[in-house]
């Protein structure tokens, strides 16, 4: 054992082994310090989460939700609204009587005539020109899911639904507009995307998915999935940017679809949007079971929303 200490002694100097035990000493300190730090920063993180006030987490939400900026698409205007007055789906005069006494609204007004290579854009001030536009696009497009799907194959008349019967805004009697002109020329393989997609994309105004458009904001979803497919957006991005307009379409639902996911523990950045527009979440059924489990959040006051023009 002795000669051992010896060898160990001659192989190792003592001042190496006082600074090898210096440095394990510093080093135990500063993975001490690190591990400390992070559980600080944590027991902060959960204050500011238990000390927020509900008022506080909501007007939060509706910044993310409905940013002031508005949300910009990727795909431009080109001659839609051109086209749509062309085949008679929007009388120009009777838009004019709506939109331009409204803010901006000779602004939004320009995309009627003309080639535009702005992107779309939807915010709070525009919201309602871009359903409208978008739901002319949607009602006269040349569509499989117009002449095939619900729209035409259920009792009720296809006439008599709101997205036919309550679109007043063309030069034509609305039959007449009805699928009629081939604003967006989709091949058939597109039209079956265009169908799929629309199968998974609901609006919390009503049960039915886009693909039975029913209503203004359903048709104008299928104006936009048709145009977003012909101009080849990943479907991940065509339900990124459908989510955007429903926001801005149902601000109410949609802001506390964010407090029903925040309450779960997932921000509204990381929501899915497909699965954020399902029938489980998107649905009438689903924004009032939403809305039941999230009862008692105050800050949450009416922002508007439904299927008026």
């Amino acid at each position: 054992m002795k000669n051992l200490k010896k060898v160990l002694l001659k192989a190792v100097p003592l001042w190496m082994v006082i600074i090898i035990v210096l440095n394990s000493t510093m080093l135990m300190g500063f993975v001490q310090y690190y591990f400390l730090r992070q559980e600080i920063q944590r027991n902060l993180q959960d204050l500011a989460k238990t000390t927020q006030s509900p008022e506080e987490l909501v007007e939060v939400l509706k910044q993310e939700v409905l940013p002031q900026s508005g949300y910009k698409t990727s795909l431009k205007w080109k001659n839609l609204g051109q086209r749509l007055v062309e085949v008679g789906a929007i009388d120009k005069k009777k838009y004019e009587e709506i939109f331009v006494s409204e803010s901006d609204g000779q602004d939004h007004m320009k995309y009627l005539d003309g080639n535009w290579e702005e992107n779309m854009v939807i915010n709070e001030t525009n919201s309602r020109f871009m359903v409208n536009t978008l739901w002319a696009l949607g009602l006269a497009n040349k569509s499989k899911v117009l002449d095939e799907g619900q729209m035409k194959t259920g009792e009720t008349p296809t006439e008599n639904f709101a997205s036919t019967g309550g679109w007043t805004l063309g030069a034509k009697p609305v039959m007449e507009i009805y699928s009629s002109a081939e604003i967006i020329p989709l091949t058939p393989e597109q039209q079956e995307l265009v169908k799929k997609i629309a199968e998974n994309v609901f609006r919390p105004c009503c049960g039915n998915s886009t693909a039975f458009p029913d209503c203004n904001h359903g048709m104008a979803a299928l104006g936009y999935i048709e145009w977003a497919v012909y101009n080849g957006l990943p479907e991940s991005q065509i339900y990124k940017d459908l989510l955007a307009f429903n926001t801005f379409w149902f601000p109410q639902n949609y802001v506390e679809m964010a407090v029903y996911f925040e309450k779960a523990g997932t921000k509204w950045k990381n929501v899915n949007p497909q699965m954020a527009l399902s029938r489980d979440y998107s649905s009438a059924q689903g924004a009032a079971k939403i809305k039941q489990s999230i009862q008692g959040v105050s800050g949450l006051q009416n922002q508007g929303g439904g299927c008026g023009v």
